[in-house]
């Protein structure tokens, strides 16, 4: 009985979760458009997913982020896009299955890098108010390196064409993003974590009890 009850708070937490990432996706909130990509605060939920209910909610989480990311961007393209989308490929069926890790693999690593590094800080006695913005940060910077690193890796040559750039300064121009939005992305993310992290954890203790 007990474990039908933690069952169930598990599948509605997720779904709760599940259902914010999508209000956020659709909403100036969720996805925010710079010049070339779109910055995002969909990563949130997917990382206190995995805090709260473990890597596996983490993926599961992640992969609806990720499916959202390439809603968005086939719905809404930007010059980076055929990244994101299997639709905008510009390469065929190679270019598409690409995309499909880009814009869902990678999300769904967030949550499951931010469910195991709980487990593994939970473990060592490390306090909430470390922990907490210590995940946020990281989980948001798996976020910001996977994705640019794939896109470096996957699709230079492309990314170099719609930048209007040599394939030499591929490199520096993906630093770039990781640094002036990645960086503070994930900052901004330690501090959500932190904040509605020690709420969350709190009620969860209390309707545990």
């Amino acid at each position: 009985m007990k474990r039908e009850k933690k069952d169930t708070r598990w599948m509605a937490g997720v779904a709760l979760l599940a259902a914010i990432i999508i209000l956020l996706a659709n909403t100036p909130l969720g996805m925010i458009q710079l010049p070339v990509i779109k910055a995002t605060t969909v990563h949130i939920p997917v990382i206190l997913g995995g805090i709260l209910f473990g890597p596996l909610a983490g993926g599961i989480l992640g992969g609806v982020f990720g499916l959202c990311s390439l809603i968005s961007n086939t719905m809404a393209p930007t010059l980076v896009s055929f990244a994101f989308s299997p639709f905008l490929s510009t390469t065929g069926l190679p270019g598409a299955c690409k995309a499909i890790w880009v814009s869902v693999g990678c999300r769904c690593l967030i949550g499951i890098a931010a469910g195991w590094l709980w487990v593994l800080l939970s473990r060592t006695k490390i306090r909430q108010e470390i922990a907490l913005p210590v995940i946020g940060f990281a989980g948001s910077m798996v976020n910001t390196i996977l994705v640019m690193g794939s896109i470096y890796l996957l699709f230079a040559k492309e990314y170099a064409s719609v930048r209007e750039v040599g394939m030499n300064a591929v490199w520096g121009l993906i630093m770039g993003t990781i640094v002036s939005a990645g960086i503070p992305e994930a900052a901004a993310a330690a501090v959500l974590v932190l904040a509605i992290g020690k709420v969350l954890l709190k009620v969860r203790r209390n309707v545990s009890k």
